[in-house]
């Protein structure tokens, strides 16, 4: 997992509430065994015709948001089943920051696991940043995770809440089994003593 560094990047703008992982990918796409590729599934029955070439009315789409590494998203982002190929995509396709006022617990919590950075605003501040996105479509925002701290060209700065573990992780690229191999030497450590104190449990059948 890459580290998160300070980023700036232009803003892509989904005004959509209650936005599933079904949609983000759909189940047809499930069956895949590689958690590479799946950026060209993301928003597939959104983002494409029935010919699959790209839907003009779709939001992503959009000349102006092309090449976006922050999604400003509706309420309750990634509610739904709980499957872990919803952030895969989403970090595939390119971004790495996703700003809304809610998000379903699972999903949050894979953003992490992910390298996705998932920062929460109130409703007030969301609405000002929609209505910049809006003005001035194409508009860049700057994340500085250390500091915690949003910033746009438009004169915005606000602090956003984040738990400590999970933004040192984020700053060091750490995922689960990273964090994990923090601990081998102790790991290694404790199997010794269990291999001398408790030797039958090692043995194989």
């Amino acid at each position: 997992m890459e580290p998160y560094k300070n980023h700036t990047s232009v803003v892509a703008l989904m005004n959509r509430a209650n936005v599933d992982t079904d949609q983000i990918v759909p189940k047809q796409f499930l069956k895949r065994v590689s958690r590479q590729g799946f950026g060209e599934t993301m928003f597939f029955d959104w983002r494409y015709l029935e010919d699959e070439s790209d839907n003009p009315e779709f939001e992503l789409n959009r000349p102006e948001f092309k090449g976006a590494g922050i999604l400003l998203v509706g309420d309750n982002f990634g509610c739904g089943s709980s499957r872990e190929h919803a952030p895969w995509a989403i970090e595939d396709y390119g971004f790495n920051t996703i700003i809304s006022t809610s998000y379903a617990d699972i999903f949050y919590a894979n953003c992490f696991k992910n390298g996705i950075l998932p920062i929460t605003v109130t409703q007030e501040q969301w609405d000002v940043l929609r209505a910049e996105v809006e003005r001035f479509p194409g508009v860049q925002f700057s994340v500085d995770l250390e500091q915690q701290m949003l910033e746009t060209p438009g004169g915005t700065e606000f602090k956003f809440d984040l738990d400590q573990v999970r933004k040192r992780n984020l700053l060091e690229g750490l995922d689960d089994i990273a964090v994990s191999l923090q601990a081998e030497s102790h790991i290694t450590d404790f199997e010794e003593r269990q291999k001398k104190e408790l030797p039958w449990l090692w043995h194989s059948a």
